[in-house]
């Protein structure tokens, strides 16, 4: 395995995941204050599943988004 390969490919696909992760997140945030599902003040839990099915792996990561 090239390592510098490894480190560039895993990096590429985090920084996708991010981004994607948080224009998915704020869409969805601003939906809830649009339709009053969320008042904004709110601390909301979050959760993604990481996995990749050629390892058997699956993590979850867990965490809180403070809306104030």
């Amino acid at each position: 395995m090239d390592e510098e390969i490894f480190n560039l490919q895993l990096r590429k696909f985090l920084k996708n995941v991010g981004v994607t992760s948080q224009r998915e997140i704020e869409g969805a945030v601003r939906a809830g204050l649009e339709d009053g599902t969320l008042k904004g003040e709110e601390t909301i839990r979050a959760k993604v599943t990481l996995s990749i099915e050629t390892l058997g792996l699956s993590a979850d990561i867990e965490g809180e988004i403070n809306l104030a």
